[in-house]
């Protein structure tokens, strides 16, 4: 197979000619803390506000056909009985490929081991669309019969799970956003790529420094079958409830700064810069990450929850 591009080969030569190989499809956030929904049903309404959030991810910028993630999310609680609902728009370009997902998440929350500490379930539903232009590739063998016909809106269920225990000052979450297993790239004879289900376990704390300072560890975890273990920790620290500074380290992937700003009671703007500390990372200029957080009612400043998760 022969690239159009020869940037281009560094990304989808991993992803088409993987063969049974598996990577860690999931898309991956730096400011995971913020978006755990994306990962995690039982997220949905603990905020206990209609909290909407928008996150796009450019990922090794310099190289093409490397990954472009955008998603739309937004969840509430429903009444006063522990029912929340989530409803989540996923899009994500690598190479020729195109995946769309929409997913609803339903939740509920029980009280645990007394009044303040909780305990969510959820459940995620939904679907996958895939595209892929094969003509974006150059085919060495024009008789290799997986890359004769494009594959258009070829579609996938999605069914995912989810648990979290939590307080307004900590939280560990474990969750599969998909416990089903599919095939890409399939001609019906042969598959070039399996997607197989992420196992997710988050974690984080908030530690009160002084009256204007809080740090917050956080800590995330995947895990795929036929892929090494996946860990992300940070460590961000959050001044006056309105600037959060931090770092994270993804294990021997990248390193990160993170900032945000609380622009007003309703919104939150977050970016987030990755360094490559692979090989890869002498072939491009880092990844950048935006992410937006609205919350529809205002909030009295000083009654602003300790948390920030």
């Amino acid at each position: 197979m022969i690239f159009k591009n020869k940037n281009i080969k560094w990304v989808v030569f991993l992803m088409l000619l993987s063969l049974p190989v598996l990577a860690q499809q999931d898309p991956q956030y730096t400011q995971y803390m913020y978006n755990t929904a994306a990962i995690n049903p039982a997220y949905a309404g603990s905020r206990g506000m209609l909290s909407i959030n928008g996150i796009y991810r450019s990922q090794w910028v310099g190289l093409e056909g490397a990954p472009k993630t955008a998603q739309f999310s937004l969840n509430t609680p429903i009444g006063e009985r522990g029912v929340g609902l989530g409803f989540s728009f996923y899009n994500e370009e690598i190479g020729p490929s195109i995946q769309n997902n929409l997913v609803v998440d339903y939740s509920y929350t029980i009280p645990f081991a007394g009044d303040d500490t909780k305990f969510s379930f959820g459940l995620k539903t939904g679907f996958q669309l895939l595209d892929v232009d094969y003509t974006k590739l150059l085919i060495y063998n024009p008789t290799e019969p997986v890359f004769q016909t494009n594959i258009d809106n070829r579609f996938q269920p999605v069914i995912g799970l989810g648990g979290m225990l939590h307080t307004d000052r900590w939280y560990v979450g474990v969750s599969v956003p998909n416990v089903l297993s599919t095939e890409h790239y399939s001609n019906n004879t042969i598959s070039t790529a399996s997607s197989r289900p992420h196992i997710f376990l988050t974690a984080g704390y908030v530690f009160n420094l002084s009256d204007t300072w809080q740090f917050k560890p956080a800590f995330l975890s995947r895990y795929v079958s036929g892929a090494p273990l996946g860990i992300d920790m940070s460590a961000n620290f959050w001044y006056n409830q309105t600037l959060t500074l931090g770092a994270a380290y993804r294990l021997d992937a990248a390193v990160s700064a993170l900032a945000g700003f609380q622009v007003t009671d309703q919104l939150m703007v977050g970016y987030a810069y990755d360094w490559d500390t692979t090989d890869l990372g002498r072939y491009n200029d880092g990844s950048h990450e935006i992410f937006l957080r609205w919350e529809l009612f205002t909030r009295t400043r000083n009654k602003v929850s300790p948390r920030f998760f």
